[in-house]
This record gives C-alpha cells, structure tokens and sequence, in this order.
C-alpha cells in the first residue's frame, strides 16, 4: 500500500490520497484556519474506523441489523523526548438496533482482539480498551451472563 501527500498552502495543509483516489485534509497549527485533521487525530480515527468496519462486517455475517452505529475514540498521550505519543486509546461503541447483546460483544472481542490491522500494529505501543452499547445498555461479559444464567 502506498500513500502520497502533497503540500497545498504555505502552512501545514496536505492532501493525502491513497490507491482509491480519495483525498484526506491533513492540517495542524499554523498561522491559516485548520483546514483538516491533525496526524493524530486521524490516528484516532483509524483506531476507531478499523474497529467499526470489522464489528458491522461480523455484525452482518451474524445476520444482526445495526440501525445506527457511533464510536468516540479518546487518546492519552505521554511524554517521549521531544513528541507527544498516545500511550492509551479508549473507544466506546455506541450501536442501536435488534442486536444481540452476546452478539455484538463477540463481533467487538474479534475485532480488537484479532482482526482490526490499526490495533494490531500500534499492539505493544498504545493500550486499547474499549466499552460497548446496545441501544444505551452497557454490555460486558457478566451484563450477558446475568440475562442468560446457565
């Protein structure tokens, strides 16, 4: 995979493109309005993006229709010489419709645990946690056990 920037203002504005064309607003501080998003704050949105794609791909192979999904992703940055990186990430899930709640905590175990590329490669660097929501129902693994005593 390959990626190219190309500076567009006097400042800080890029425009990134990828193989599929799309360009993406990368900005910081400068003396000109923020026009995009910082590197770290897109960062966050990979962590957060990677996450969703592979829940609502597990979430439809399950069969399970997700009416409306949203993801908050709130970095904890460190101190590291002279840079700024995240030391923690924490990313709550946010899902509406009929789901099943033992369902969705599968589909988001999978994903931060196996098959989101984002979390995998910033594993050992960055802690990810995250929380889930089901139509406002916080789900853990005990919520389920206690709705399905055996």
């Amino acid at each position: 995979m390959k990626v190219t920037l190309n500076r567009l203002n006097d400042d800080f504005l890029f425009e990134g493109q990828g193989p599929n064309g799309i360009p993406v607003a990368i900005d910081n501080k400068g003396n000109d309005e923020i026009k995009g998003a910082s590197p770290m704050e897109l960062l966050l949105m990979a962590i957060g993006g990677c996450n969703a794609i592979d829940i609502i791909y597990v979430l439809k192979k399950q069969r399970q229709t997700v009416t409306s999904y949203r993801v908050d992703v709130e970095g904890t940055r460190g101190n590291l010489h002279k840079a700024q990186p995240f030391k923690a990430a924490h990313v709550s899930i946010y899902l509406e419709g009929p789901i099943v709640h033992a369902k969705a905590l599968r589909a988001a175990s999978l994903s931060f645990e196996q098959y989101c590329s984002v979390s995998m490669t910033l594993a050992g660097s960055v802690t990810i946690t995250y929380d889930l929501y089901v139509n406002g129902i916080h789900v853990t693994p005990e919520s389920i056990a206690a709705q399905d005593p055996q």
